[in-house]
C-alpha cells in the first residue's frame, strides 16, 4: 500500500472552518502520510486550501450538515451535488490508488462502497444523527467489518454497529503548540458556533464568574450567534474569529481554562487536546469524547451535562490543576506520531482484508 486518495467532507471547502474538526484531522493525516512515505491526494470542494497539501478541487453545490437535520429527514442530494461530483472523480482515479479514505458523514460514499474495485475506509466524524445514514453504514459494517473507524468509543456506542468500529482517537503536531505555565485571568471557548455546541452556556458561566471569555471558531449559524449577542449583551465575551493554528494557540495558551459545552455526543473534541497541549485545563460537560480525554481533577474537570452552575464551580477550581500535567497527557497519548501509527495500521488492515467481504 503506497498511494491513498482522501475524500473530504462536502459541507464546505477545507480551510474555511465549515468542516469542523474534520479539517484538522485531514490536515494532520496528510502530514503523517508524508512523514511515513505515502503518496496521496485530497479531493475536496472548490475553494479548499491547506498548507503543503495537494488538493483536487471539485465544483458543485455543498451539502447540508447532518447535525442541522432531524433523524428522520429523507436522504436528499442537492442538484449538481459536490459530493456526487467528488466521487465521480474518485471513480475515475481509483485505479491509481490502493485505498480510498472517506471523511464525508453522508449516505452516498457508504452506498457506493461495494461498487468500487478499491477498498474504501470510512472515518466517521460524528455520532448517530440520521436513521437513513445509520442503516446504510450498518450494512457496510456487516459486509466490510474492518472498514469503519471512529474517534472514540463514546461516539461508536451511538451506532447499532459500534462494536465493529475501530477507535483511533486523534492527534496533533505538538511542535505547533507552545506551553504556557502562567495564564492570565481569562477563559476560552473554541468550536463551530452552532446550537449543538451550546456556546450560550459558556457565556452564561463567564458572566456569573465575571471572567472574560474569548470565543474562537467558524460562525455556522448566524441567527444563533446574533441571538447569543442579544441575550448576553452585558456578558464579558469577545469573538476572536476563526484562526489558523499558529495564531489560535498564541492566544489560547494565555487562558486559565477552556470551556466545552456540547449539547450532543461530541465525537472527540480536537479543541481539548489543542488546549491541553498549551497547558490549558479544560472544563467540559461529561458527555461524549471529551469525557474520554479529560482526567477529572488532573487535566480539567467533567461536570454534569447542561449545568451552567457546574461550569462556574469548576472555574473556581482551575487553580488546582498543574498545567504541566495537561501538556504531559497530550505528549503521551495524542502526539501526531502515536495517532498516525494507529491510522496507518487501520488502513493496512482495510487494504489487506476489504477485497474479501463478508457474504
Amino acid at each position: 500500500m503506497k498511494k491513498i486518495l482522501l475524500m473530504s467532507t462536502p459541507v464546505g471547502p477545507l480551510g474555511t472552518g465549515m468542516g469542523g474538526g474534520v479539517e484538522l484531522t485531514i490536515y494532520n493525516l496528510c502530514g503523517e502520510l508524508t512523514a511515513r512515505g505515502y503518496q496521496y491526494r485530497v479531493v475536496a470542494p472548490k475553494g479548499s486550501y491547506l498548507d503543503n497539501v495537494d488538493i483536487i478541487e471539485v465544483e458543485g453545490n455543498l451539502h447540508t450538515p447532518a447535525q442541522t437535520q432531524r433523524r428522520d429527514t429523507p436522504i436528499i442530494m442537492p442538484p449538481n451535488s459536490v459530493l456526487a461530483n467528488m466521487w465521480e472523480v474518485a471513480r475515475q482515479l481509483e485505479s491509481d490508488y490502493d485505498v480510498i479514505v472517506n471523511f464525508a458523514f453522508d449516505w452516498l460514499p457508504f452506498y457506493l462502497t461495494p461498487f468500487f474495485s478499491k477498498p474504501i475506509a470510512h472515518f466517521i466524524s460524528m455520532g448517530s444523527l440520521s436513521d437513513g445514514l445509520d442503516e446504510i453504514m450498518g450494512k457496510i459494517a456487516a459486509k466490510y467489518p474492518n472498514n469503519l473507524a471512529t474517534y472514540t468509543k463514546s461516539q461508536a456506542n451511538t451506532f447499532p454497529f459500534g462494536d465493529k468500529c475501530q477507535c483511533l482517537g486523534s492527534g496533533i503536531d505538538l511542535s505547533l503548540y507552545q506551553f504556557q505555565p502562567t495564564p492570565q485571568r481569562k477563559l476560552a471557548w473554541l468550536g463551530r458556533i452552532a446550537p449543538e455546541k451550546a456556546l450560550e452556556d459558556a457565556v452564561a458561566a463567564a458572566k456569573l464568574a465575571q471572567i472574560p471569555l474569548l470565543i474562537f471558531g467558524f460562525i455556522q449559524d448566524e441567527e444563533y450567534w446574533q441571538k447569543i449577542q442579544t441575550q448576553f449583551s452585558n456578558a464579558p465575551f469577545e469573538y476572536k474569529g476563526f484562526l489558523p493554528t499558529k495564531e489560535l494557540q498564541a492566544q489560547l495558551r494565555d487562558c486559565m481554562g477552556v470551556l466545552m459545552t456540547p449539547r450532543w455526543v461530541e465525537a472527540f473534541g480536537n479543541v481539548v487536546i489543542e488546549a491541553l497541549a498549551c497547558g490549558v485545563p479544560v472544563i467540559s460537560y461529561a458527555r461524549g469524547g471529551p469525557a474520554e480525554i479529560i482526567i477529572d481533577g488532573k487535566t480539567g474537570f467533567l461536570v454534569t451535562p447542561d449545568s451552567v452552575e457546574g461550569l462556574v464551580e469548576a472555574i473556581k477550581r482551575l487553580g488546582e490543576i498543574n498545567r504541566y500535567d495537561c501538556r504531559r497527557l497530550v505528549e503521551e497519548k495524542y502526539s501526531l506520531e502515536a495517532w498516525g501509527k494507529r491510522f496507518e495500521e487501520w488502513l493496512l488492515r482495510v487494504y489487506h482484508t476489504s477485497q474479501c467481504p463478508v457474504s
